[in-house]
């Protein structure tokens, strides 16, 4: 029965390699919407609010794909293989080190967002309450990383 728990650790294999190979699909995906905004701006007379509006698009699906490639390399670093060849920033210890680096892309996501709807937006007013439900978000995960930490700290 124990052999059988260890060796249940590399069940989280799938989930590690599927996540990666959507971070590929949606990194394809990324650089098809570049290129082909790309084209319709030297196709037509295409206005640079909506180019700036597609690039974001795209910088965002960037940053959902990198956030499924730090997931599939963390479960995978934590779970299967610990001694993986990673850049020393995107090794991954514990728990925690995953939950931090996600949440630094989840701030970088929320960022892009927001900008794009300042972009696409007219209604100040909307532009407002995405503002504030993003600056909120990133105020409730700060707040929870800072805590966390000081959790840790006092171990």
């Amino acid at each position: 029965m124990r052999r059988l728990i260890e060796l249940s650790r590399f069940a989280v294999a799938v989930p590690a390699v599927t996540s990666i190979i959507a971070s590929f699909v949606l990194m394809a995906i990324g650089v098809w919407e570049v290129v082909m905004t790309i084209v319709h701006l030297l196709d037509s007379s295409v206005s640079v609010k909506l180019t700036v509006v597609a690039i974001l698009t795209s910088v965002d699906t960037f940053l959902l794909a990198t956030v499924l490639l730090v997931i599939g390399y963390g479960l995978y670093e934590l779970f299967v293989d610990s001694e993986v060849t990673l850049p020393q920033w995107l090794q991954i210890r514990s728990l925690d080190d995953l939950k931090t680096k996600l949440i630094g892309v989840t701030v970088a996501i929320l960022g892009v967002v927001f900008l794009g709807a300042l972009v696409d937006r007219k209604d100040a007013n909307s532009v407002m309450l995405i503002g504030v439900g993003v600056g909120a978000v990133v105020l409730g995960l700060a707040a929870f990383t800072f805590a966390s930490k000081r959790k840790d700290e006092g171990k």
